[in-house]
């Protein structure tokens, strides 16, 4: 009976290792550039990437932002965002982006496309940069 309940334990084990956020289903190791918001170009310049399990970093229009992003692929939940606070012309851009990113709660990753979206019909379109 011993025996049965180790490997089981061990069978358990095996999976719930490895990355289950964006980062591990193929979102790491990409700078994502946003080129739609709300079905509209997005005129300024704003790059998200999962540098490691469990955040996300990137460069806003003005300012550059870290965080938390640890709920289970599909799903998507920025948190715990912090922001450098430097002025250019494009914090209008930059409050729009922040805004979406925060309201994103599901996540859809292909080979040179991410897409974030919630249920109220808004949505993020990003591109891998090459």
């Amino acid at each position: 009976m011993m025996r049965a309940g180790v490997g089981l334990t061990a069978m358990l084990g095996l999976f719930s290792c490895g990355d289950e956020t964006l980062s591990g289903y193929g979102a790491a190791d990409t700078a994502w550039v946003l080129t739609e918001l709300d079905g509209a170009t997005f005129e300024a310049r704003a790059v998200l990437s999962f540098p490691e399990e469990g955040r996300i970093q990137g460069q806003a229009p003005c300012n550059t932002f870290s965080g938390s992003q640890t709920v289970p692929y599909p799903w998507f939940n920025a948190e715990g965002i912090a922001v450098t606070r430097m002025a250019c012309p494009d914090l209008e851009a930059e409050a729009a982006f922040f805004d979406a990113l925060q309201a994103m709660t599901l996540a859809e990753v292909g080979v040179d496309t991410l897409f974030l979206s919630n249920d109220d019909g808004r949505k993020m379109v990003f591109r891998a940069e090459n």
